[in-house]
């Protein structure tokens, strides 16, 4: 299939590409009416993911009227030189076409690994380095989230953010629970599903200091119906959270990995945003520990992606990911082999080529395309293309008995057709 992947707005629906370049209200009407039927299908499969990426929180902070903690390169005044070019050269094999803050981190602690192994004095200085620009880091994740709490637009913004999660989260209690995963650092998923009221389920156990585990015991919430003993129930509005890159609030603590109660949007001065060595806060590739942790607890999680989308009728739909981590794109590319599975790409834009060039590796056929401000930004996707955010049974019950009584209606039509002949 040709796309013109020149176009800024690009929508894709089976065999049909439509290409909208203005927001007409007629044009936005006729969208909706493919696109929201398509969409309200795909989240009804047997098997839904969500990956979220750095776009996802980039489109809420806009709508807050607030900057966003961007993945700027980092300044190092230590082998400079090395750490950039070893940036480049990585990035490109990674898929990415330019190097961001998570290059220079990796390449940074593997440099700071090797001095340790020569015993080289500079490694100290290198570490000192390192830990301070995590520390900076987490300070601006963190004060994005204030910065949204704080803001103006914070209701606008706060109601785009929860319903965005309710229409993802809004599946039938009976069918398999919808698995959230993201790459992002920050909690937005974590505040919308609380304000909400969606209950997320992720790997930690505990309430005084919650530990990761890598148990795959699928634990899940129930409910007794009033009067009725031994039929528990599936509770509503329930979904699982894999955070594939870490958080902010995780800490690497006597061997374990916790979650620290760390505030959504916290003061800068938070102890735990002050501790000397940041190098215990597990953001991805932050895993310096020796061999047997360098890739805990990360090979678990992208274990629990491969396994939640890589299987028969499974649907996976991604939205502000821009398809530059080449880990989670062969994963993605592995699921798309079964012949069953769905890709629906939704994105602000075409992140520099990175999503056309993903897309000429893989059946076209098995994909759904929502690209472009008019598609894709937040608050129109949510207002105008996705599902319904609630689980409405007095809709579904008015629907059904419309149909019912067109039946009947066409079978009294037909008696009497019958019996004037």
């Amino acid at each position: 299939m040709n796309i013109d992947w020149s176009k800024k707005n690009i929508l894709k629906i089976r065999a049909e590409v439509i290409y909208p370049e203005d927001d007409a209200t007629e044009g936005s009407n006729k969208i909706q009416a493919k696109l929201e039927p398509w969409l309200t299908a795909i989240f009804q499969t047997e098997h839904l993911s969500l990956l979220l990426g750095s776009g996802f929180t980039a489109g809420i902070a806009n709508l807050a009227k607030i900057n966003s903690q961007g993945m700027a390169r980092l300044s190092f005044s230590n082998y400079k030189a090395e750490i950039l070019t070893e940036s480049e050269r990585s990035a490109k094999e990674k898929e990415r076409i330019k190097p961001n803050l998570e290059d220079d981190l990796r390449v940074s602690l593997e440099l700071l690994r090797g001095l340790e192994i020569l015993k080289n004095a500079d490694s100290d200085k290198l570490k000192a380095e390192i830990s301070n620009h995590i520390k900076e880091f987490c300070k601006t994740i963190v004060l994005t989230e204030k910065g949204f709490i704080d803001s103006s637009e914070y209701d606008k913004a706060k109601s785009i953010l929860t319903s965005f999660l309710v229409s993802f989260g809004s599946r039938t209690a009976t069918r398999e629970r919808l698995h959230i995963f993201t790459t992002n650092y920050d909690r937005f998923i974590e505040y919308g599903a609380d304000q909400a009221g969606l209950i997320l389920l992720d790997s930690f156990s505990g309430t005084i200091k919650p530990t990761f585990r890598s148990t795959k015991l699928e634990l899940d919430y129930h409910y007794n119906p009033p009067g009725i003993r031994g039929e528990p129930r599936y509770v509503e509005g329930v979904a699982r959270l894999t955070k594939l890159h870490g958080s902010v609030d995780w800490r690497y603590q006597n061997k374990e990995i916790i979650r620290a109660l760390l505030p959504f949007g916290a003061n800068q001065n938070h102890p735990d945003l002050e501790s000397e060595n940041q190098l215990d806060v597990m953001i991805y590739p932050n895993s310096d520990k020796g061999i047997d942790t360098a890739y805990y607890p990360y090979s678990e999680l992208f274990r629990d992606f491969s396994s939640a989308i890589c299987r028969p009728n499974a649907s996976l739909v991604t939205y502000g990911y821009g398809f530059g981590d080449s880990h989670i794109n062969r994963i993605i590319r592995d699921m798309l082999r079964i012949p069953s599975t769905h890709l629906a790409i939704i994105s602000f834009n075409g992140s520099d080529g990175k999503i056309e060039n993903f897309c000429k590796t893989i059946n076209e056929d098995q994909v759904t395309l929502v690209i472009g401000d008019q598609l894709a930004s937040i608050d129109k996707l949510t207002d105008q293309y996705l599902p319904k955010a609630a689980i409405d049974r007095i809709t579904e019950k008015m629907i059904r008995n419309l149909e019912k009584m067109r039946g009947l209606s066409a079978d009294a039509d037909k008696s009497k057709n019958e019996v004037i002949e």
